[in-house]
């Protein structure tokens, strides 16, 4: 145990020596957490949609008074009168406008005959999140407008009533468990597989072979080393993110267990499966160019910036087996859900068996020898 701790405090001596490379462990997460959330996370807001009233009746200035309200309020649009549907159409097409609503001429004669009538919302469908925040908008916009004046005193159609079992969750919050398992594991990245393989391009691994250093001795110590800065960027991002973000869960003292259970669990997991990547690896700039693909391999398939349920099935089979996967349902349940240990124990399993997995397959393959 003693040898094992000697290799322990030599990386975590080197580690603070190196203020710039605890720190670039931490920033990116956290940069990463506050542009994507604010940048992702708002609501449309000042869309500029036309408006061609083609028709001027009654029912027409029903529709710019609804119009007008919204921009007032809510302000997802703000209509731009037009005349010619031409011009507003081709305005669409080059990026001047978000869309273009057409009310086409003897729309309010259709109105008062109920014979179908109609408008026509006219969108620039390249962009698939400004186009369906419009037609999400301007479908309750219709369907306000199809309210009967008087409501019947008997309710003839189904009524939907949606009960939310947590308060609104902005995006940020829900970026916050993804970003904190990509703190952990661009820690293990950093600290833990580049430094390996630099020592051993320095020749400073082969000072452990003149030791009496068993094989699983420094196996562990390196590893222990690893997870521990890991462990510290987890905390310190997770502090640092919720109090950003406005997540209060972590002042709950189950909340807090849990979290340091997982805290600790995810870097053991991400450590020994680095661990595993690195032990046979001889060239430095080898870690430097899997960076990239492992942060896309493992971090987008995760569900921690879109729903895993929306993958095709290949994806899906890939985030079955990706530790981010686990890691980061885990610190969604506890920071955002606020459950308790029962409700992430699978996830804890998945993590501990796959530290043990890649672990015990890195051993056999460690050389202690040049």
């Amino acid at each position: 145990m003693n040898r094992m701790m000697a290799i322990v405090e030599r990386e975590m001596r080197k580690f603070f020596r190196s203020p710039a490379l605890l720190l670039a462990s931490m920033i990116f997460p956290l940069v990463q957490l506050i542009i994507l959330g604010n940048a992702f996370g708002g609501k449309i807001r000042d869309a500029r949609l036309a408006i061609v009233d083609q028709d001027g009746g009654t029912q027409a200035l029903k529709i710019r008074e609804a119009f007008d309200s919204v921009r007032s309020n809510i302000r997802t649009f703000v209509p731009v009168y037009y005349d010619n549907e031409k011009k507003a159409v081709e305005d669409v097409r080059n990026g001047k406008l978000e869309g273009a609503v057409i009310i086409p001429p003897q729309f309010s004669r259709r109105v008062y005959e109920e014979n179908h009538p109609q408008i026509a919302l006219v969108v620039d469908n390249s962009d698939n999140f400004m186009s369906s925040a419009l037609e999400a908008e301007l479908t309750d916009l219709t369907r306000a407008l199809n309210q009967p004046t008087i409501e019947p005193r008997i309710l003839q159609q189904t009524a939907l009533e949606i009960v939310e079992l947590y308060p609104y969750i902005e995006y940020m919050k829900y970026l916050l468990p993804g970003s904190l398992t990509l703190a952990m594991f661009v820690s293990v990245m950093i600290g833990g597989g580049m430094l390996y393989i630099d020592d051993k391009a320095r020749g400073v691994h082969e000072g452990y072979l003149v030791t009496p250093i068993t094989k699983l001795e420094l196996v562990l110590g390196l590893n222990m080393a690893g997870a521990i800065k890991a462990v510290m960027t987890g905390v310190t991002i997770c502090v640092i993110g919720s109090l950003i973000s406005g997540v209060s869960t972590i002042f709950n003292p189950v909340t807090i267990l849990g979290l340091l259970v997982m805290i600790v669990l995810t870097s053991i997991a991400f450590n020994t499966m680095m661990f595993l990547l690195m032990v046979r690896i001889e060239d430095p700039l080898v870690p430097r160019a899997m960076f990239g693909i492992l942060n896309t391999l493992l971090f987008f398939p995760s569900g921690s910036i879109y729903p895993i349920q929306a993958f095709p099935p290949w994806l899906r089979a890939i985030a079955r087996v990706d530790p981010f996967t686990y890691a980061v349902d885990g610190f969604k349940c506890l920071l955002l859900k606020e459950t308790t240990l029962g409700a992430v124990w699978g996830d804890m399993l998945f993590l501990s068996l796959f530290a043990a997995v890649t672990l015990g397959i890195a051993i056999p393959l460690f050389k202690r020898t040049l």
